[in-house]
């Protein structure tokens, strides 16, 4: 990939990885929050006409977020390395959640599909939660794949599989897992998920800088 062209999808990646996190931060910061105290005419509101405007910039912020990381990915090729991959692996899971999981089923809740909206819900919201826990991990793999060494050169984080590595991927595919048949936990509060978030962070980061 020549150099002006991967630059350009640099530059779409963070643009775009912009518009899917921040709207994933306000779907479970604000949002949800907001729903918590909502009257029910106004929460009605909300969910007919602002959630589906939301939740199409959301989508496809994931989409060409995810097109571009791919097209950077297959440039850097066998240089990639353990932060990064890692990265990318929590970036797969929240692209797969949003349009196989979330998507699916906030058409339920707005009203655009037909089903059960009691059940939909939760589901969507244990994928939302799980995306929004795998973010911190996923930003340290970004920039970890260039900063994430210490005194060690590029030589100390180049190596593409560790066991550190390995052990870290596990973590990552278990918490998918959970996004998939488990349950909320400590997500269920945003002070319980950005607390998981950070240290989830950085247990990654100790299993990928140590071990």
């Amino acid at each position: 990939m020549g150099l002006i062209l991967e630059f350009l999808f640099r530059w779409a990646h963070v643009l775009f990885g912009i518009t899917w996190i921040g709207l994933l931060y306000y779907f479970n910061f604000v949002q949800t929050e907001y729903f918590k105290e909502a009257t029910p005419e106004a929460k009605g509101d909300a969910v007919k006409k602002l959630a589906p405007r939301a939740l199409w910039w959301f989508r496809w912020g994931a989409m060409f977020t995810f097109l571009s990381g791919v097209a950077l990915l297959a440039s850097v090729g066998p240089a990639s390395n353990g932060y990064l991959l890692m990265g990318a692996l929590a970036g797969t899971f929240m692209f797969l959640n949003v349009w196989l999981i979330i998507w699916p089923n906030q058409k339920i809740v707005c009203g655009i599909s037909q089903g059960d909206a009691a059940a939909a819900a939760p589901k969507a919201g244990l994928a939302s939660r799980t995306n929004t826990l795998l973010s911190f991990p996923m930003l340290m793999g970004m920039l970890g794949s260039k900063h994430g060494y210490i005194g060690g050169g590029v030589e100390a984080v180049s190596q593409n599989v560790t066991a550190g590595f390995i052990i870290a991927a596990a973590v990552v595919v278990a918490i998918e897992l959970n996004a998939i048949f488990g349950k909320m936990g400590p997500m269920a509060s945003v002070r319980g998920v950005i607390h998981c978030g950070i240290a989830l962070t950085a247990v990654l980061f100790g299993l990928m800088y140590f071990i």
